[in-house]
């Protein structure tokens, strides 16, 4: 499959700082990237007002560009994912990458190939660890429950620990990690696209577990199938 043209869609603002190193870092030569956001644009009062998750709704968070953090309405979100993807494909967008690992539902495109991390990032890990129990950290605590569904192929069911990405001090994301190897975890995934090689470099040196970077799997991935 020779495709030239990505396009990535983050659920924050784009482009992303953080995580477009990592997949230049695996993209053959020749690859013409667009990145896009569903809050491309936004202020964050606008941002507030059309995102602000209520008590009853499922919860992501994400980055803007002045590397601040916010918290979505997964609910909402989803709706402006869809809108985004359409625009993606009518600009060229042979293969779409969605900057995101959480669960969604009904995501289509009609011509381009989509890739969404919550498909494909489970499923690989599940297969990596097989007996051996997994820990995972996640960038909100309300999300131990809320995202747990995808992780149902793991053997052993996982434990959890939450540490943002964007927020989250370094003594934070340690505590977190260690939390996980105390409970008997013999491998620990990062679960969200925020999280970066700093991140998976202090992780491995506070546990010496192995750790799966999620965005480092699906740019891998991506990269093979261009």
């Amino acid at each position: 499959m020779s495709v030239t043209q990505l396009g990535t869609l983050t659920i924050g603002q784009a482009p992303r700082s953080d995580i477009t190193p990592i997949l230049d870092a695996y993209l053959p030569d020749g690859t013409r990237c667009i990145h896009a956001g569903v809050l491309d644009g936004l202020s964050k009062e606008q941002i507030a007002q059309r995102f602000t998750p209520q008590s009853d709704e499922s919860v992501l968070t994400s980055r803007l560009l002045d590397g601040s953090a916010v918290v979505l309405s997964k609910q909402r979100v989803q709706t402006e994912v869809q809108h985004k993807l359409k625009l993606l494909e009518q600009q060229g967008c042979e293969v779409i990458l969605l900057l995101c690992t959480g669960e969604f539902q009904s995501l289509s495109c009609q011509h381009a190939w989509l890739i969404e991390p919550d498909r494909v990032v489970p499923a690989t890990a599940a297969r990596l660890a097989g007996s051996h129990q997994c820990g995972i950290l996640v960038p909100l605590a309300s999300q131990m429950e809320t995202e747990g569904e995808k992780w149902s192929d793991m053997q052993k069911p996982p434990l959890y620990a939450a540490v943002s990405p964007y927020s989250g001090s370094e003594n934070d994301l340690i505590a977190a990690a260690q939390s996980l190897q105390a409970r008997q975890a013999r491998m620990i995934i990062m679960d969200c696209m925020g999280y970066t090689d700093w991140h998976r470099e202090r992780v491995r040196a506070a546990t010496g577990l192995p750790v799966l970077l999620s965005n480092a799997v699906i740019a891998r991935l991506t990269a093979s199938l261009l």
